[in-house]
């Protein structure tokens, strides 16, 4: 299944009270392996960056005034998202943002049934632990030592890893996923409802030996001369 993990930085909290989306990153996965695939843009916000918002992703005024509108773009990151589930940290705050962008330019917002939040599956698998981006990396052991500002392109890449392994790890597909029904149809194995490829089912090969090989082996025995087990 292919799916699509996100961020979006922003020039502060709230577009409702006129804040905007700034950049965003796009990373494909099919099968819960990255494929290769992103995308990466930034907007000019044809507004001011509160210094608060710049400190957090480093993007100034100056640096995103020479960049396209949402407008100018948009077809591409639309095509780009396609159909698939979208997957994101704090989920309905890149939403908002996205869907924010869409309506101002006429656009069809994304439907929320396509949102997948992490933040939910982590408060779910680690009831009572720390939810960050950071705290998760932290936990499953990856890398973000070169993380030194938020960036949408890098915290999707961060994101990506993440989702693995609140998903089930790198071992999804051979059994090892906690609570994972697993039925076999042709050649596809769905694993807690998500479709995964698999390997041809081939019928068990015959281990018994024949009545000829029986024989050939009696006479190979019968002619070993001073055999240990005679002795």
């Amino acid at each position: 299944m292919r799916e699509v993990i996100f961020d979006t930085e922003t020039t502060g909290l709230d577009p409702k009270t006129g804040d905007r989306m700034v950049e965003i990153g796009c990373i494909e996965m099919v099968g819960r392996v990255e494929t290769g695939r992103s995308f990466h843009a930034y907007f000019n916000p044809e507004r001011d960056m509160p210094p608060e918002a710049e400190r957090v992703h480093g993007l100034s005024a100056a640096f995103l005034s020479t960049k396209p509108r949402f407008a100018e773009t948009a077809d591409d990151l639309l095509a780009f998202l396609g159909d698939a589930p979208l997957v994101a940290h704090n989920a309905g705050f890149d939403f908002g943002f996205l869907n924010n962008e869409l309506e101002k330019i006429g656009r069809a917002p994304i439907s929320m049934d396509r949102m997948v939040d992490t933040v939910a599956l982590a408060r779910k698998k680690h009831p009572g632990s720390k939810l960050s981006l950071d705290a998760l990396c932290t936990r499953y052991g990856i890398d973000r030592s070169h993380r030194v500002k938020h960036g949408a392109l890098l915290d999707a890449e961060l994101l990506a890893q993440v989702y693995v392994e609140l998903t089930g790890g790198r071992q999804i597909g051979l059994g090892l996923v906690e609570s994972a029904s697993v039925t076999i149809e042709t050649n596809v194995v769905q694993i807690s409802g998500q479709a995964v490829a698999a390997r041809p089912v081939r019928p068990p090969r015959p281990h018994a030996a024949s009545p000829e090989e029986l024989e050939r082996h009696g006479k190979f025995i019968a002619g070993i001369e001073k055999a240990i087990w005679t002795r």
